[in-house]
């Protein structure tokens, strides 16, 4: 799926030192000027920032130059991130292709994403991460398309429900889902927010777990179904918090 991309001409009011977390009265992004902007993230290849009205992101390579260098971009380094992302992705659609998806059951699997855990998954990102920062913990994103993606309902239903990954939750992440379904209703906004999280994570398949730090950034990922139950993906998850 191609990713819409903010094209930042770099118009920023008040200009000085910019770092991640740092507020902007107004950022200009192509034809948009954005206000209340928020840097949260800058990587090898992207910057993403929250404003008034949502969430932006933009290439750092196609920022202007005086930016580029502000942000430290190098284009080995970028060039060799998306090559890495590109393989990543690739592997999971074939090995998607591949596999034959679990059928659900009508109306167990078809019932609200998490039934059963008793864990508390909102839906707002900004929100997660301010409760992260005051907790301690970790921010975990849950791409899903819950009532219809035969691999997320299983995972659901062998990692997320169980009272094993319950406890290890509530000790260290804020849970956000963020759903693509095609029968559950929701709000227009609530369909613009979450493709904006799908867009700016680069998410093309479902399910994928994307973990972050109370700061925005993406700390490792997982994308698609993955045997070994509720240990193996805490185990994941480990590994990633210690990037």
């Amino acid at each position: 799926m191609r990713v819409g991309v903010f094209i930042v001409f770099g118009l920023i009011a008040a200009m000085g030192t910019v770092c991640a977390d740092e507020k902007l009265p107004i950022l200009q992004a192509g034809s948009q000027i954005y206000s209340n902007v928020t840097v949260t993230t800058v990587t090898a290849t992207d910057i993403y920032f929250t404003h008034a009205g949502g969430m932006g992101n933009a290439k750092l390579k196609q920022l202007s130059p005086d930016l580029q260098k502000h942000f430290g971009y190098d284009a080995k380094q970028a060039g060799e991130a998306e090559q890495k992302r590109a393989a990543a992705n690739a592997q999971y659609r074939s090995q998607a292709a591949n596999q034959p998806s679990p059928r659900p059951q009508a109306d167990k699997d078809a019932a609200p994403t998490k039934p059963t855990s008793g864990l508390s998954w909102g839906f707002n990102l900004p929100t997660a991460l301010n409760q992260a920062q005051s907790e301690n913990k970790l921010v975990l994103l849950d791409f899903t398309g819950s009532d219809w993606c035969g691999w997320c309902i299983k995972f659901d239903r062998d990692v997320l429900s169980t009272p094993r990954f319950a406890a290890y939750a509530q000790n260290k992440l804020v849970l956000v889902v963020v759903d693509f379904p095609r029968q559950k209703p929701q709000s227009d906004r609530h369909k613009q927010a979450n493709k904006q999280l799908k867009d700016r994570f680069r998410v093309d398949g479902f399910p994928t777990f994307v973990l972050l730090n109370h700061g925005g950034k993406e700390l490792g990922r997982q994308v698609g179904y993955a045997e070994g139950g509720p240990d193996a993906f805490i185990a994941e998850l480990e590994g990633f918090s210690k990037r």
